[in-house]
C-alpha cells in the first residue's frame, strides 16, 4: 500500500513542533474562543480520543458560555505569553474561532504559530450582506461610528458590546440605548438607558424592542451569524437605518467560514502528521 508522501508545502514543513506534534498522540489542539461556533466545534472534537483538545477564552464577561472539554479562562499576555503556553502545553495545532472583530489575538495567534511552524486553521464567520430594503451608514472602526453619532441627534440604538464604549462618551446630541451582557466598566452618558441581555435574540423581541424605544437608527458592528441578526432584519422591516461597523484585517493566512471546513482541514493535518510518522513508499 503506498502512503501519501509529504511534500514542500506550508502545513507540511518538519520544523521542530511538527515533528513533535508527529510523535505526540493524541494530537493537542488549541481553540481560541468565545464564539458560538468555537464551542461547536469543541463539542464536535470533545469524543475524538485521537485529539486532545483545550478551548481558550478571552475572559471577557463574568459568565461565559462554557464549550465542552478543558477550559482555560483569560488573556495570554501578548505574542510571548501564548508563545509560552504553546510550548509549555506541547499543542500541535490551533484553531482560532475567534469573534470577527477580536483582531488582537488572531494577530497573536498568526505570530506566535508562524515563529513555532505550527499549523492555524483560522475561520472567518461570513458577514452580514446588505438587502435590498437596508439601509445601512458603512463606517470603518467605531470611532467613525462615534463621530457620526456625536453629531446626529435622535435615538440610537447602541448595539455593539461593551468593550469600545469609551469612544461613544462624548456623544451628548443623541439618546442612546446601549446592550451589552455585562455592566461597562467605562462612564456611559447621563442621556442613556443600559440594558443588560444574552443573545441569541429573535425577531419579535427586537421588533418590540425599537418600537418601545423609538429608535431612530442602530449603531452595529458586522459580525455576521445568526445570534444577533434579528436587530438587523427588524431595521430592515421597520425602515430604520444601520450605521454598521466594517471588520478590522483579522488574517493573513487563508481562512475557512463554515465549522466543517475547519474539521476537514483539522482531519487534512491529522493525515499529514500521520505520514510524517511513517516513511514514505519507494
Amino acid at each position: 500500500m503506498t502512503r501519501l508522501c509529504l511534500i514542500d508545502t506550508e502545513a507540511s514543513r518538519r520544523t521542530p513542533a511538527i515533528e513533535a506534534a508527529s510523535r505526540s498522540a493524541p494530537l493537542r489542539v488549541l481553540i481560541l474562543g468565545g464564539t458560538a461556533e468555537a464551542s461547536e466545534i469543541a463539542r464536535r472534537l470533545a469524543d475524538q480520543s485521537d485529539l486532545s483538545v483545550i478551548s481558550s477564552l478571552a475572559g471577557r464577561v463574568n459568565q461565559p458560555k462554557i464549550p465542552d472539554g478543558p477550559v482555560r479562562i483569560g488573556g495570554f499576555g501578548g505574542v510571548d505569553g501564548l508563545l509560552s503556553f504553546l510550548q509549555n502545553e506541547s499543542i500541535g495545532a490551533v484553531i482560532d474561532a475567534t469573534h470577527p472583530f477580536a483582531a488582537r489575538i488572531s494577530a497573536s495567534a498568526e505570530s506566535a504559530c508562524s515563529q513555532l511552524g505550527l499549523p492555524l486553521i483560522a475561520f472567518s464567520r461570513v458577514p452580514w450582506a446588505k438587502q435590498e430594503a437596508d439601509h445601512w451608514h458603512a463606517v470603518p472602526d467605531t470611532e467613525r461610528a462615534a463621530a457620526y453619532v456625536a453629531k446626529t441627534a435622535g435615538r440610537v440604538f447602541l448595539a455593539i458590546g461593551r468593550q469600545q464604549l469609551d469612544a461613544f462618551a462624548s456623544c451628548s446630541k443623541a439618546w442612546l440605548l446601549i446592550r451589552a451582557i455585562d455592566p461597562p466598566d467605562v462612564s456611559l452618558p447621563a442621556n442613556t438607558k443600559l440594558l443588560l441581555e444574552r443573545g441569541p435574540f429573535h425577531i419579535e423581541h427586537e421588533l418590540q424592542l425599537l418600537r418601545n424605544h423609538a429608535i431612530d437608527y442602530i449603531v452595529s458592528k458586522n459580525s455576521g451569524g445568526q445570534a444577533t441578526y434579528a436587530k438587523i432584519e427588524a431595521a430592515r422591516l421597520l425602515g430604520i437605518p444601520v450605521v454598521m461597523v466594517d471588520r478590522p484585517q483579522k488574517h493573513t493566512v487563508p481562512t475557512v467560514d463554515t465549522i466543517n471546513g475547519v474539521l476537514a482541514n483539522l482531519s487534512r493535518l491529522q493525515l499529514q502528521l500521520a505520514a510524517i510518522q511513517e516513511p514514505c513508499a519507494p
